[in-house]
């Protein structure tokens, strides 16, 4: 069965409290070359299972969950798996969450509203970078 995606495709797991958002974050990273969204979730329990059933690659994750806290998650998934690349992407962008992400391990930290963009340039060059480590082997 053909999925139409690359074997070598990063693989990315979104963790939003809010489905909409969720929705239309999972179109925009699916439309990225290389990318495939494997799975969302709407709190931190959840979604250090799911990662760890998805073997996700990268983790992006909000802040406000509807259980737990998103900073907890990120300090879970640096200690009990450092492979997994961890993007906080979050309307809490003041300068508190920003250090509280770094200390708990985040490898990337984007307001939602206003660095979006640069969020998704960062998959995309992950992405790319994967592909051609994957194509070197």
């Amino acid at each position: 069965m053909d999925t139409g995606q690359p074997l070598n495709a990063l693989r990315v797991f979104l963790v939003e409290d809010a489905a909409s958002v969720r929705r239309k974050i999972a179109l925009l990273l699916g439309a990225i070359a290389d990318v495939l969204v494997v799975g969302e979730a709407e709190d931190g329990e959840t979604a250090l299972a799911a990662i760890r059933q998805h073997s996700a690659d990268v983790a992006v994750i909000d802040l406000r969950l509807a259980a737990g806290s998103g900073i907890d998650l990120i300090a879970t998934l640096t200690q009990t798996m450092p492979r997994v690349i961890t993007i906080a992407l979050t309307n809490h962008s003041g300068p508190a969450f920003r250090a509280a992400c770094k200390t708990a391990g985040a490898h990337y930290f984007f307001d939602k509203t206003a660095e979006f963009d640069a969020a998704c340039r960062t998959i995309e060059a992950l992405a790319s970078t994967r592909s051609t480590r994957v194509a070197d082997r």
